[in-house]
């Protein structure tokens, strides 16, 4: 079995999802293909990968590619987290708008910035998608790249390839709703339907029993309020609270970054993302230095998805999560959600 991971020069983010797939032992003997198009990156990305296969002592094959088409041939699972354009096209979502007198956080999901990010990646996820078509036609491919929404969106109008999209906003909401709560999160239960980066816990219990009375009580205490006002503030005007951050949350809807008051009064983080993507760069020189040290890397067990979706098919066991796919498969199909906005 073969899993190739496009975007590996994101070396944090490799690290974290191999040290997934090599914690399950039905998945230690995959072959593990990685590519980018950053020859330094990938090399960094290719130790690191290998030294937690012999930390693990696991019978995994390690391979690295320049090339796109060469790392998906055959491949069974195809995993995507590439930024195309990197930390440049990221200063310039935020300066183009902010020339005009937008305002952004995060800026990779819709407004100016999604909208850049998502045009200049389309066209390379859709040269990958077409090469899969030809080299690994029957391929799961599971896509970790914003602008969630609209790439799957494309993914599904101009591939047959098999795509779902990945987010932890779900399962880390409900982690820090659980802390808000003080229950350890496995006694939190949810049911959650929306778009990506704006999803909604229609349903939140503990021990299966409704935890909404306890969450507006939590609200009405200042230390948990401050730590998430947009997101408090959206639940007490809509009802539920909402899967996104409050950093993206406040750019989502026209309510809060429009005057200077509003964004100190709800401690919104202007720009927080370049900040994020310069923080980026120097935590990749640590991390190459780090692999270039021989020091151990520590395996811990995160919550991304993909390795569990991975697991649950090679072992046919069943197991659940928050994806993104199209409300309606085709035509013939019923709506997911049946209600939304026309």
């Amino acid at each position: 079995m073969k899993i190739a991971l496009i975007g590996a020069g994101s070396v944090v983010w490799t690290r974290r999802l191999m040290m997934d797939i090599l914690s399950f032992p039905e998945l230690t003997g995959a072959t593990l293909s990685l590519m980018d198009i950053d020859p330094v990156r990938l090399e960094t990305a290719r130790q690191t990968v290998e030294r937690l296969v012999a930390q693990v002592g696991a019978p995994a094959t390690v391979e690295a590619s320049l090339n796109q088409r060469d790392a998906v041939r055959g491949a069974k699972y195809v995993i995507y987290a590439v930024q195309v354009g990197m930390h440049h096209a990221t200063l310039l979502d935020f300066d183009i708008p902010r020339k005009y007198g937008l305002r952004q956080t995060i800026a990779d999901t819709l407004g100016v910035g999604g909208i850049f990010r998502g045009l200049r990646t389309i066209p390379v996820m859709l040269s990958l998608l077409h090469d899969m078509e030809e080299v690994c036609p029957d391929a799961l491919f599971l896509n970790y790249v914003n602008p969630m929404s609209i790439l799957c969106l494309a993914a599904s109008r101009a591939s047959s390839i098999r795509t779902v999209g990945l987010c932890h906003s779900v399962q880390g909401t409900a982690h820090q709703l659980a802390g808000y709560l003080g229950v350890d999160d496995k006694r939190v239960g949810y049911r959650v339907a929306g778009i990506n980066h704006m999803a909604w816990f229609l349903d939140l219990t503990i021990d299966g029993h409704d935890a909404y009375p306890a969450l507006w009580d939590a609200m009405g205490n200042p230390a948990v309020y401050g730590r998430d006002k947009v997101r408090f503030e959206m639940m007490r005007r809509l009802g539920y609270f909402v899967t996104e951050s409050s950093e993206h949350m406040a750019e989502y809807v026209p309510y809060f970054i429009k005057r200077d008051a509003l964004i100190a009064e709800f401690d919104i983080p202007i720009d927080e993302y370049v900040r994020r993507s310069s923080e980026n760069l120097v935590t990749f020189e640590k991390t190459r230095a780090e692999v270039a040290s021989g020091a151990p890397i520590e395996m811990k067990l995160s919550h991304e998805y993909a390795a569990y979706i991975i697991r649950a098919i090679e072992a046919n066991v069943d197991w659940s999560f928050n994806g993104n796919v199209p409300n309606s498969m085709d035509r013939r199909s019923a709506a997911l959600i049946p209600n939304p906005p026309a």
